[in-house]
């Protein structure tokens, strides 16, 4: 029949149905956006309960979420549990701000010069294969049993890892943006600090939200340094005691602070680099 055009069935298949909890880095409904974290922590919570509730496993491995809940209670109004927090949490910002200090330089000299990463790349692929739990001892011979050998492992655990993830983050500026500015004049100097600072800049601040988590799992092994307060050293004390409850608020307490700590980095991205694609974080 003239005037009717025909669509083959391979140009049809092109056009994508509408889709709202499937969409590839497109922002959902705001409902779906509150729900999904929902799911995401009331489904453990609700097989925890299950589970230790309903009889299925002792108390000894698993006790309930109301248990768990009194005995931090006890923790912090009977065993000072805030000093420990506030222990971990110094420790923690010592050993990670060193690390970010010595890292993000390092980092930065290994993605933009060829000669740095010549010069660094040997010790740093080499090292950050090597388990920070070996080094233990050498840190105590060379350091001591003091907060400077806990805040030295924090330290050895993240700073290779900021150096890498650094280096990478400026491995992948377009070198088009470099030869434009070489183009409009501008110098080696003014080609670092006003073209690849600014673009890995947010990759920096990511890195760093990344990083930080690593920081509070290599606490545990700080504190077994001698070691009096802290939340590692709760963790250590009550797991030998066979206290899990207590052992699992620890852990529980060490999540929340992780998830503020991201959560403030977070907004600290957006305030300060509103230039960047904010869907990653």
């Amino acid at each position: 029949m003239q005037g009717i055009v025909t669509v083959p069935s391979a140009v049809r298949k092109r056009y994508l149905k509408p889709s709202t909890f499937w969409r590839i880095r497109q922002e959902i409904p705001p409902w779906l956006n509150l729900l999904m974290p929902l799911i995401g922590f009331g489904v453990p919570l609700l097989i925890w309960s299950v589970l230790s509730y309903g009889g299925w496993v002792t108390s000894t491995f698993l006790p309930t979420p109301t248990a768990v809940l009194q005995a931090g209670w006890r923790m912090l109004t009977e065993e000072k549990l805030i000093i420990d927090i506030l222990s971990s949490t110094g420790r923690v910002l010592a050993g990670f701000s060193l690390a970010a200090i010595v890292g993000i330089p390092v980092g930065i000299a290994m993605g933009t010069f060829r000669s740095m990463e010549g010069l660094f790349n040997p010790i740093v692929g080499t090292v950050r294969y090597m388990p920070v739990a070996a080094f233990v001892p050498l840190i105590v011979i060379w350091i001591g049993l003091g907060e400077d050998a806990k805040a030295a492992i924090i330290f050895l655990g993240i700073v290779l890892y900021n150096a890498m993830m650094v280096a990478d983050a400026v491995k992948f500026i377009p070198d088009e943006m470099l030869d434009v500015a070489y183009t409009l004049g501008a110098s080696r100097r003014e080609v670092f600090f006003n073209v690849i600072m600014p673009a890995v800049f947010p990759s920096i601040l990511d890195t760093l939200r990344v990083n930080i988590a690593g920081a509070w799992n290599f606490l545990v092994i700080s504190e077994l340094i001698a070691a009096q307060t802290g939340l590692g050293f709760k963790i250590v004390q009550s797991q030998r005691y066979l206290q899990t409850d207590k052992v699992l608020f620890c852990i529980l307490v060490i999540g929340l602070i992780g998830l503020l700590t991201d959560y403030g980095l977070t907004l600290l991205s957006k305030k300060l680099t509103p230039w960047a694609d904010q869907s990653r974080g």
